[in-house]
């Protein structure tokens, strides 16, 4: 074997070799990958089931407690809303006409059930997923959300 053909031998196999250690990081990091979704495409493509993240406002008026440290509200993009279900402590920064992402799975019914609840943690805060949405439905100028995004969808959803 001369020297050349050696070398890529070696270059070969750990070229290999890496490929492998790649593919299993992978393999392995698949059950921790979320996908964020805005209302709308959670409504235009319902995933039951997937483990996504869920961004958008809390809308106004939505926000019903009940028993249990049971929360329901609806998370809205401007176009459309998601009505979520959450059990457990909001952060204290949670409130109406606000950023919120979520992260839990897509029911049957349409809703979403929330295992974990992140609000901003400060007035100039907005997740860039979230302010890239809604800056594309027109409802984010300036770092600013208009009153008229946090209200909701006018169609009624």
């Amino acid at each position: 074997m001369t020297r050349r053909s050696r070398r890529i031998a070696i270059i070969a196999v750990s070229g290999a070799v890496l490929a492998l250690a790649l593919g299993l990081a992978l393999y392995g990091m698949r059950g921790t990958i979320v996908f964020f979704r805005t209302p709308t495409q959670v409504i235009q493509e319902p995933q039951v089931g997937q483990r996504i993240r869920l961004g958008g406002l809390v809308e106004t008026g939505s926000i019903r407690r009940g028993p249990d440290q049971t929360v329901t509200f609806a998370v809205t993009d401007g176009a459309s809303r998601v009505t979520v279900h959450y059990r457990g402590l909001l952060p204290d920064l949670f409130r109406e006409g606000q950023g919120v992402v979520t992260e839990g799975a897509v029911e049957a019914s349409g809703s979403f059930r929330a295992a974990t609840v992140l609000a901003r943690h400060d007035e100039n805060y907005m997740p860039r997923e979230v302010a890239d949405a809604l800056k594309a439905q027109g409802h984010w100028k300036d770092g600013k959300v208009p009153a008229a995004a946090a209200a909701g969808p006018a169609d009624g959803r």
